[in-house]
């Protein structure tokens, strides 16, 4: 009894433990008392502890039993004057059934001829459970050659990466057409300090750009996002067209075949927003000063083409 209070109190501590390594902040674990489940978890619970006790109750009569069976043969043994020799267990005599084992009896019945410098061998054959395993195999392929090519009940790895494939290309079908994407002509684009474009493309900058070119735009491994230098031109245009087909001998990748032109977008917007701020260790200045053209007033175009 004393190892069964101790089993039963390893688990309690157990259960609450796990409780409180896994407990939320909110949900069921927040206020368990006032969920609507909590009946059921009540009653499950119950029902667990109550076939757990059951089953160690079982364990524990059968173990007693089986120590009144062994006393009683023993002073049986004791009274014949014989040897008392304990019967094999069930899961003993199953466990030497499966594996094919011998009795000490039967090995002179399997000793081979040959004999090396003394050492002689025993003509044991495969074990049973190696041999059912390699039947079953057996039956697994003959099975598979079946279904899969004689009578193509199933589809093959090709047709099924085939039909994920076809599948995937209808649902991207279905989104674009339910959700069209904004078209950018690049040529013509113009920055515009639009907030939630610029908020949009901040999320983008920071999760593919920051390495390189530090989150604060200051520059590292790239270069410095936030002077008036620039290596490949710093209008919105340039801006768009180096995220786009990238820089390979700069090793700035292409990122058209990961965004879309409506992220790259977004992001060209935030680099062009965060320029002339000050970041705390900013990388000296790379390339050529770029100034920004003014844009041309209506009445000098008038009159210009007049």
């Amino acid at each position: 009894m004393k190892t069964f209070s101790l089993i039963l109190s390893f688990m309690v501590l157990s259960i609450a433990a796990l409780a409180q390594d896994v407990a939320p902040e909110s949900g069921f674990w927040k206020d368990p008392f006032a969920d609507p489940m909590f009946p059921l978890y009540l009653v499950i619970g119950f029902v667990f502890v109550t076939a757990i006790l059951v089953i160690l109750v079982a364990l524990y009569m059968l173990q007693v039993l089986n120590m009144f069976i062994r006393k009683a043969a023993e002073e049986r043994a004791e009274k014949l004057g014989i040897t008392y020799a304990p019967e094999p267990g069930y899961w003993s005599k199953f466990w030497d059934w499966i594996n094919g084992f011998r009795s000490k009896e039967e090995e002179k019945d399997l000793m081979l001829e040959h004999n090396y410098d003394g050492i002689r061998e025993l003509d044991n054959h495969m074990p049973p459970w190696w041999k059912w395993l390699f039947y079953a195999t057996i039956i697994w392929g003959i099975g598979y050659l079946i279904v899969y090519h004689v009578t193509d009940s199933l589809p093959l790895s090709d047709d099924e990466y085939a039909a994920s494939v076809e599948k995937a290309a209808e649902q991207k079908a279905k989104l674009l057409a339910a959700n069209p994407p904004a078209v950018i002509d690049e040529k013509t684009l113009s920055y515009v300090h639009d907030e939630e474009i610029i908020k949009k493309g901040r999320t983008i900058y920071v999760t593919n750009c920051a390495s390189c070119h530090m989150p604060d735009g200051q520059g590292s491994i790239g270069p410095n996002l936030v002077d008036d230098y620039w290596l490949h031109g710093g209008s919105i245009q340039d801006i768009y067209a180096v995220i786009k087909n990238g820089v390979q001998e700069k090793g700035m990748i292409p990122w058209g075949p990961v965004l879309s032109p409506e992220q790259i977008r977004d992001v060209s917007f935030y680099i062009k927003s965060i320029k002339g701020t000050n970041p705390a260790n900013p990388k000296a200045p790379q390339g050529e000063l770029y100034v920004e053209e003014e844009p041309v007033p209506a009445d000098t175009v008038k009159a210009a083409g007049s």
